[in-house]
């Protein structure tokens, strides 16, 4: 029984999007959220990016998966950049994170990618939506909104990009 714990938190370890060997800073070390200009642009793309949201939330996540009956991190991220604004990204993660460029946690908009490594190999991205929070395909709930000062996700951060559109 305890081979079969450890050879599945071995697998689950090894999901999500791909491999990195470095971290960055904490995305926002005293717990308070970047700033966000309600009235402007960062409105249009937090109402752009939560509508993409409303069609894709709840499908469940499946590694390599690019449809609503499954999909990973990297292809949601593409997917809405590409439906909502035109943007052609990379698809994987890896490629992803060498997109546009780096940004500090405390500057973060919506619409900038936000790139975590959780466990010894994995990789996942998810995308800023302002207030605190970002979409993401999320291995154990699928596409849903989270904290990005949730302590899980706050352990992981390993860095924020912005792309040109």
């Amino acid at each position: 029984m305890m081979k079969y714990c450890m050879a599945l938190l071995c697998l689950l370890s090894l999901g999500g999007c791909g491999t990195q060997t470095y971290y960055d800073d904490p995305i926002i070390t005293d717990g308070t959220a970047p700033m966000f200009d309600e009235s402007g642009e960062d409105m249009a793309v937090r109402q752009r990016l939560l509508q993409h949201y409303q069609t894709w939330q709840g499908v469940p996540y499946r590694l390599g998966g690019t449809t609503k009956q499954g999909v990973d991190c990297s292809s949601f991220t593409q997917q809405a950049f590409q439906q909502q604004f035109g943007v052609q990204l990379p698809r994987t993660t890896a490629d992803q994170a060498a997109e546009g460029m780096r940004v500090a946690g405390r500057s973060l908009q919506p619409g900038d990618l936000l790139f975590y490594r959780p466990g010894a190999k994995g990789r996942h991205v998810g995308i800023y939506v302002g207030r605190g929070e970002f979409l993401h395909a999320s291995t154990s709930r699928g596409v849903m909104i989270s904290r990005v000062d949730n302590p899980y996700w706050r352990q992981y951060f390993w860095q924020a990009r912005r792309l040109d559109y």
